[in-house]
């Protein structure tokens, strides 16, 4: 369907075939949406304090942009791909980032402006999530204790996959309400 069409956005190191976004994927054809996945190849110009942000923003805004040719209602990026956060709020486009990189301004100031409303998940022990921050630039956010940047957590595996289940329940809310 045109008019509920969801793009998702990969990370760096996590691309729409993990099971965050294969789950997701699925939460989002389950509620109506037809799934359009980025795949993309991240230039090694992006490692740690190589070009700056800037250079990122903007290379995301590349891959993405095109992909919004087409009426899209959702847009879905995991780390990297909230770098997309930009585009989101030029458009008025709901979203869902997956552990956002809360650290950075870019991201949080194009959070900051949104006017369509955003789903953040993310876990505690991410240093690249800010629960503080998240609450404070929308209602709808879903933090998981323990959980690291994959939003895996310690222990036995199941306990990460009731962590899947959680997300997939969260982003199927969000929609349903947004």
């Amino acid at each position: 369907m045109a008019d509920r069409r969801a793009v998702l956005i990969p990370g760096r190191g996590y691309d729409t075939r993990y099971p965050l976004f294969a789950y997701v994927g699925e939460a989002l054809r389950r509620t109506g949406f037809d799934v359009h996945e980025i795949s993309w190849q991240v230039p090694d110009r992006f490692g740690p304090d190589a070009d700056g942000p800037g250079a990122a923003l903007e290379w995301v805004a590349g891959q993405v942009e095109p992909t919004l040719d087409a009426p899209t209602r959702l847009l879905v990026g995991k780390s990297l791909g909230s770098m997309a956060a930009p585009l989101a709020a030029d458009r008025k486009l709901p979203a869902v980032w997956l552990t956002p990189l809360l650290h950075g301004p870019e991201v949080v100031d194009a959070l900051g402006r949104a006017q369509a409303p955003f789903l953040l998940v993310g876990g505690a022990a991410d240093p690249s999530w800010d629960g503080a921050v998240a609450r404070r630039l929308t209602p709808h956010v879903l933090e998981i204790p323990d959980a690291d940047h994959g939003l895996l957590v310690p222990g036995s595996l199941a306990r990460s996959a009731e962590v899947l289940g959680r997300v997939c329940t969260a982003v199927e809310q969000f929609v349903q309400r947004s």
